[in-house]
C-alpha cells in the first residue's frame, strides 16, 4: 500500500514523476512484457533508462534482472531480452525430453508408492538448471553497481516467498539512502543480488525447485505476495507502470459455458491457480492503491504518510489461451504427453500450457501483441512516463461501487 513514512509531496500538489517498473510473474507468458518495453524503447529512441525503480516476481524477474542491470545501456538490454525471447525453446528453460520427463515420473512414482522410504520425495516436477546456465551466461550482476553509479538506475527489487517464515521477502539492492523496511509478512532486505536470488523468484511451487538463501528455503515470490506494488512504493516510486499477463476477461477455466457441466480436470485447475497466483493480487493491490488515491484527494491528511501514486497497467488486449491453443503442437512429444495426462486440453488447458511454452512461435506472436497494445496506448504511455497529469490516470484502473 502506498504508505511513506517521509513523504515528500504533499497529496494537493499531484503525483510526482519517478516512474517504477513492475512486471509480475506469467512463465512464457512474459514474453508480451518484453514486447511492451520493446515498444517504449522504439517510443524513445535516444533517452535513458525511464525506469529507476524496477521490481519483478517471478519470469518477470527476469527481464527486470536485465534491464536494471544494464540500465546504463537500457536500449541495448531491451534489444538483447527481444532476442533471447524471440528465439527460445523449452528446453533453454527445463529438461523436458522424453528420458527426463521418464526418469521424473518414475520419481514421483517410486516415492508415493513407498511413502518416501525408499526414494525421497523430489523437490520438483522439472529440472530448471537449464535456465540457470542461460541466466548465467547472460546477466553481469556486477553492472547492477555500474547502472547505479551512472544515475541510471535508483533501485532494483526481486520478490521472493520464504518457506520459512511465510513472508513475502523484496530483496532489493540500489543508491544507499533506501532504507529497509518491515511489515506485517512483506519485508524488504537490502543484499547484493545474486544468480540465486532470481532463481528463487521464479521457484513456481510443484514445477520448480526451491532455492536456499541465508539459511531459508524461498519460492516463487507471487505466492504471498498480498501487496506487489508496494515495494516499488517503498523503493520510491511515484508512477508504476505494470505489465501484466492476462487479458481483462480471459482468467475463467472455461472458454464459453457448456451445456452439460464437466468438472475441471488438474491440468485445469493447475493452469487457474498459476492464473490466479500471477495477476490477481496485481489487479487487487490497483484497485486499493486507487482507493487509497481517493482518500489522499479529498482528505490528504486524514491518514498520515499517505500519499498518491498513479498507476497505468498494460495488459493482453486478446486471451492468451487461445493465442497458446495454435501453438500447442510446438511443445515437445513428453511435454505434450504430459499436459494431456493431466487432462490440460483444449482452451481450458492451455491455460497451464500458455505458462510452459517458451517456445519460439508463441513467444514471438505475444511479443508483438505487447508491443501492439503499447503503441495503441502510446499517448497515455508518454504522458505517464514524462511526468505528465495524471488527474485521470491515477484512478485506473475503473471500479465499481
Amino acid at each position: 500500500m502506498p504508505v511513506d513514512p517521509q513523504p515528500s509531496l504533499n497529496p494537493k500538489m499531484g503525483v510526482g514523476t519517478t516512474v517504477g517498473l513492475v512486471l509480475p510473474g506469467g512463465g512464457a507468458r512474459a514474453a508480451y512484457q518484453v514486447g511492451v518495453l520493446q515498444a517504449i524503447a522504439e517510443m524513445m529512441p535516444d533517452a535513458p533508462n525511464p525506469f529507476p525503480i524496477i521490481v519483478g516476481t517471478s519470469a518477470g524477474a527476469v527481464s527486470a534482472a536485465v534491464l536494471a542491470t544494464e540500465a546504463f545501456r537500457w536500449h541495448r538490454a531491451v534489444d538483447a531480452l527481444c532476442k533471447v525471447w524471440s528465439g527460445f525453446h523449452v528446453e533453454q528453460v527445463f529438461e523436458a525430453g522424453a528420458l527426463s520427463m521418464l526418469r521424473s515420473g518414475l520419481h514421483w512414482g517410486l516415492s508415493l508408492m513407498s511413502g518416501g522410504l525408499l526414494v525421497p520425495p523430489p523437490r520438483a516436477l522439472f529440472d530448471n538448471s537449464p535456465l540457470r546456465r542461460l541466466l548465467h551466461r547472460n546477466i553481469r550482476w556486477e553492472h547492477l553497481q555500474t547502472s547505479v553509479q551512472r544515475g541510471a538506475l535508483r533501485a532494483l527489487a526481486l520478490c521472493a516467498t520464504s518457506y520459512n517464515t511465510a513472508a513475502s521477502v523484496a530483496f532489493f539492492d540500489g543508491a544507499p539512502d533506501i532504507q529497509a523496511w518491515d511489515r506485517h509478512q512483506r519485508v524488504g532486505r537490502r543484499e547484493k543480488l545474486t544468480l540465486n536470488h532470481l532463481m528463487a523468484s521464479m521457484g513456481v511451487p510443484f514445477l520448480f525447485p526451491p532455492v536456499l538463501l541465508d539459511g531459508e528455503y524461498y519460492g516463487d515470490g507471487a505466492q504471498r505476495q498480498l501487496w506487489p506494488l508496494s515495494p516499488a512504493i517503498h523503493l520510491g516510486a511515484d508512477r508504476l507502470l505494470i505489465v501484466g499477463v492476462r487479458s481483462e476477461h480471459g482468467a475463467g477455466v472455461n472458454a464459453r459455458p457448456r451445456t452439460v457441466p464437466t468438472p475441471p480436470t488438474p491440468g485445469q485447475l493447475f493452469g487457474y491457480m498459476l492464473d490466479t497466483l500471477f495477476m490477481d493480487q496485481i489487479y487487487a493491490n490497483a484497485e486499493h492503491v486507487a482507493r487509497l488515491n481517493q482518500v489522499a484527494e479529498v482528505a490528504p491528511f486524514a491518514v498520515p504518510g499517505v500519499h498518491k501514486v498513479g498507476t497505468l497497467m498494460i495488459a493482453p488486449s486478446e486471451d492468451l489461451r487461445i493465442v497458446a491453443t495454435r501453438h500447442v503442437s510446438s511443445l515437445p512429444k513428453s511435454l505434450r504427453a504430459l499436459l494431456r495426462v493431466m487432462g490440460a486440453r483444449g482452451t481450458a488447458g492451455a491455460q497451464l500450457a500458455s505458462y510452459l511454452m517458451f517456445e519460439a512461435s508463441f513467444t514471438q506472436e505475444i511479443m508483438a501483441l505487447g508491443r501492439r497494445d503499447a503503441m495503441a496506448q502510446r499517448e497515455e504511455l508518454m504522458d505517464f512516463i514524462s511526468g505528465g497529469d495524471l488527474a485521470s490516470t491515477i484512478q485506473l484502473p475503473i471500479m465499481h461501487p
